[in-house]
């Protein structure tokens, strides 16, 4: 065995997964082998995470650790770790058998094949390493089987008849059935998720296997909790510890993890931003996610943190964009619970569809059939967008026909990550949207949507460089204007513009993309709650002097009153006023000139909008 090579400070792991690989070449490692212990409890369990979060390095270090053929590189692997010093019977025991679903594409034509081929090479390689276990007749007929479940079965009868502990392993296993959702729809989604579906029939048969076989452990990750309901007739073959309070910390950063990463590459000399600083930035832009009811701590996200500080080391500064890309959720993957097509649902509903369908086979013809809108999960998602927390309560898994309920749709964002358990309210869930990157995120949903329903879309490259205006010269009213001019000329935006949280929702949408500010909605002052408030991002651009208190006044379209404008002008300023004179303002940005913003809007239209200094000079 090679020795981890001598580093003058622990190399960053960003983008790695491999445990093995990570400790033999000297690479930070965050120990989360504490766990280990409450995790054997549980002989069966499921565990859903956001994209980024850490699952694939939890499975590599559950496979070392139980892995029988992995014994001889114990003390180097688990050197100075929790686990390593107290370690358990159940470590070195287990022939384990990993799968990772992740590895698929949505081919519909080919998917099956890949499938069966996948599962045969992993189960192959298996048997060779613990040949010991698995003579080459037995190893030849587990693998001559018809079909993955024909080997799964011949593997359970030789390990239970010989007694040889099982351990399997499945990682991201809803990740290519959420792509065929997403990019092929329900049909060919239950194709293989429902009846003889290929997928629930291999989790029918690991259900089989820990009931009669010798699987004596079960480990599964994932992402969304519809896939293993659709396949398990609900969730039946396991532990959901994904809203377990003793495993809120098990994948995520720590905020005194996130501190000690810090503070250990400043020791070392590489690290060279002021700590507090960096940290207020980290907690801003990748913390506040908490996945059980009664934890009392919230995590970071682990590739946010990495990404971070990986950017940082040879720099003086944090990453150029805060955002990483790998972090981001495909908009085509939520695309569909957004948008319907309403001409392919009344073709689906009438009684003559069939013949219409087959009329509209052609391409082009499809296209000028298209009529988009935006359903119910769009106007929740805007909600939430634009109060930035939202009350449910979360269901453990639903089957995807339930997935357009309230409950459900909430759920899925929860368990996507854009939105977190902040609490609870009146006996109800609260959630929230976590941090900045995913305040983004959601923003920029909304944009794609009202896009591909031809609703709303501007310039944003032209809007970048008015609110690059607005944040370093204080010039706002270009950006405003910008925006209240969009809205007057694009018409189809009147069937979404009716009240002021929607309008609210819709300036969020384009104003949150802002890449100058830190954007807050409701944001607390002066004893009331600001509409939106844009906050220069100093910790990137010190240059930046100029941030903004909105307040967004809403008449009816037909309100034709110079008064009832006036009226809500003023009321507009008595609450800017009390904003503006909030003493938190000046003490958590001292180096900033805040100014508030009444707009005053008539229907879709800027009726009035005014600037309220922060502290107005005497005359």
């Amino acid at each position: 065995m090679t020795a981890a090579p001598p580093h003058a400070f622990p190399p960053i792991p960003y983008g790695m997964a491999d445990f093995r690989a990570m400790r033999l070449g000297g690479y930070l490692y965050v120990d989360k082998t504490r766990f280990l212990r409450d995790l054997e409890g549980e002989r069966y369990a499921f565990l859903l995470r956001p994209r980024r979060f850490g699952k694939t390095c939890l499975l590599s270090l559950l496979e070392h650790y139980y892995d029988r053929t992995r014994q001889d590189e114990f003390e180097t692997l688990f050197a100075g770790t929790d686990i390593g010093q107290h370690p358990t019977a159940e470590r070195g025991r287990h022939v384990v058998l990993r799968f990772n679903f992740s590895a698929f594409d949505d081919t519909l034509t080919t998917l099956r094949e890949r499938f069966e081929g996948y599962c045969q090479t992993r189960l192959r390689g298996a048997l060779e390493a613990n040949a010991d276990l698995f003579p080459a007749p037995v190893a030849q007929r587990v693998l001559s089987a018809p079909g993955v479940d024909g080997m799964l079965n011949e593997l359970f009868m030789h390990t239970e008849r010989e007694r040889i502990p099982l351990y399997v392993l499945i990682d991201e296993y809803d990740n290519f059935a959420n792509t065929v959702l997403a990019h092929d729809g329900v049909d060919a989604y239950h194709a293989f998720t429902h009846g003889g579906g290929f997928l629930r029939s291999f989790f029918a048969t690991l259900k089989a296997g820990t009931e009669s076989a010798n699987l004596e452990r079960l480990f599964i990750t994932g992402v969304s909790p519809v896939t293993m309901d659709d396949v398990t007739s609900g969730f039946n073959i396991g532990s959901n510890l994904s809203f377990d309070k003793k495993y809120n910390e098990l994948l995520g950063f720590t905020e005194t993890e996130v501190r000690g990463l810090v503070k250990l590459y400043g020791e070392r000399g590489v690290f060279k931003q002021d700590a507090d600083a960096a940290l207020a930035t980290m907690r801003e832009w990748y913390n506040g996610y908490r996945f059980a009811l009664r934890a009392e701590d919230v995590v970071y996200n682990t590739d946010m943190v990495l990404y971070y500080l990986k950017h940082s080391i040879p720099n003086d500064t944090g990453p150029e964009r805060l955002i990483d890309d790998n972090v981001r959720i495909d908009y085509q993957k939520l695309r569909h619970l957004l948008v319907v097509n309403r001409q392919a649902s009344a073709l689906a509903t009438s009684a003559d569809a069939p013949s219409n369908r087959a009329e509209l086979q052609d391409a082009s013809e499809l296209r000028d059939a298209r009529e988009l809108a935006l359903n119910g999960n769009f106007d929740l998602l805007r909600h939430v967008a634009a109060h930035g927390e939202v009350d449910s309560e979360l269901s453990p898994s639903f089957p995807v026909q339930q997935l357009g309920q309230r409950e459900n749709f909430l759920t899925l964002l929860h368990c996507l990550g854009l939105l977190s358990i902040r609490g609870v309210a009146a006996g109800h869930t609260r959630l929230g949207i976590p941090n900045q990157t995913v305040r983004r995120l959601l923003y920029g949903y909304l944009r794609d949507a009202y896009r591909d329903a031809e609703v709303f879309s501007v310039d944003l490259l032209a809007f970048e460089q008015l609110t690059w205006a607005m944040a370093r010269d204080g010039s706002w009213r270009p950006a405003v204007e910008f925006l209240a001019d969009a809205l007057r000329r694009q018409t189809s935006v009147r069937d979404y513009v009716d009240g002021e949280r929607l309008l609210q929702g819709f300036l969020a949408a384009y104003l949150g993309a802002a890449g100058c500010f830190v954007f807050h909605t409701e944001a607390e002052l002066g004893k009331g709650y600001a509409d939106i408030l844009l906050t220069p991002l100093t910790a990137k651009h010190p240059a930046l002097r100029h941030g903004y208190v909105l307040e967004i006044k809403y008449l009816r379209r037909d309100s034709r009153s110079d008064a009832g404008v006036q009226e809500a002008m003023d009321r507009a300023r008595r609450q800017l006023s009390r904003y503006l004179a909030d003493e938190r303002l000046p003490r958590e940005h001292p180096e900033v000139a805040f100014t508030g913003l009444a707009l005053v809007f008539r229907g879709w239209e800027l009726a009035a909008c005014e600037a309220i200094d922060a502290a107005p000079k005497a005359s």
